[in-house]
C-alpha cells in the first residue's frame, strides 16, 4: 500500500497553492480573513508577502500555522509623511471618508490639479503613483492618508495550505495563477491581506 504523502506536491518555485488567511493584531483580535480559500503563484505577482512565502516554503497541503509578524515584515512602519491635507475643492462631490485618489507626494507641478479618483479599479502605470484614502473632511480641507491601513501594526497571520499543484507554463509566464473566475473573494482577499504592494482599496 502506498503512502500518499510520499508524492504529495510541496509548496515551491512554479506551484500554485490554494490556502485560507485569517489575519489579527498582535493581541488576536480580528482583523481580517479570506472568506474561504484563495488560489495564487507562489512568489508570483499575486503571492504573499516574502515573509510569509518563506513560512511555506517546502510545506504540504494540511500545514497550518500562525505566524507573527513585525511591521517590516508586514506592511512598514507608519510615515506620517504619507499624510495630505489638500483643499476640498480639488476633489469631486459628493465626497465621503473612505473614498480612493490617486497622486504623487510632493509633486509640486500638480499641486493645484485634480487628483485621480481610484473608481475604476485600476492600478495606475505611474510606479510612483500612491493611493490615497480620505480619513477626515472639514468644509473646506480633505485629510488623506497613503499608509497601509495596517501599517506600525505587528500582526498574526494564521495559514492554512489546502492544496499544491504545479503551475501552468501560462501561469508562470504571466506571474499569477488562474483562480475561479466566479469567486471574487480570491483577488479581494490577497489584496486585503498580504499584498506586499500596498492596495487598500480592496480592504472589507
Amino acid at each position: 500500500m502506498s503512502n500518499s504523502s510520499n508524492t504529495a506536491r510541496k509548496v515551491g518555485a512554479n506551484t500554485v497553492v490554494t490556502a485560507e488567511f485569517w489575519i489579527s493584531d498582535s493581541q488576536g483580535t480580528p482583523l481580517d480573513d479570506s472568506d474561504g480559500p484563495v488560489v495564487f503563484l507562489h512568489r508570483g505577482q499575486d503571492s504573499l508577502l516574502p515573509r510569509l512565502d518563506d513560512a511555506i516554503e517546502g510545506k504540504e497541503p494540511g500545514f497550518d500555522n500562525i505566524f507573527h509578524l513585525e511591521p517590516e515584515d508586514a506592511f512598514g512602519d507608519y510615515d506620517a509623511e504619507l499624510v495630505r491635507v489638500e483643499p476640498r475643492a480639488r476633489f469631486p462631490e459628493p465626497l465621503e471618508v473612505g473614498m480612493q485618489f490617486e497622486g504623487v507626494p510632493g509633486d509640486d507641478d500638480d499641486e493645484d490639479g485634480p487628483l485621480v479618483t481610484e473608481d475604476d479599479g485600476e492600478p495606475s502605470d505611474d510606479e510612483d503613483a500612491l493611493v490615497f484614502t480620505v480619513t477626515d473632511l472639514a468644509e473646506d480641507r480633505v485629510v488623506l492618508d497613503a499608509n497601509h491601513p495596517y501599517a506600525g501594526m505587528a500582526l498574526r497571520v494564521r495559514i492554512k495550505v489546502l492544496d499544491v499543484r504545479d503551475a501552468e507554463p501560462e501561469e508562470v509566464e504571466q506571474g499569477f495563477a488562474y483562480g475561479d473566475e466566479d469567486d471574487e473573494n480570491e483577488e479581494q482577499a490577497l489584496d486585503a491581506l498580504l499584498d506586499a504592494r500596498r492596495r487598500p482599496d480592496t480592504l472589507h
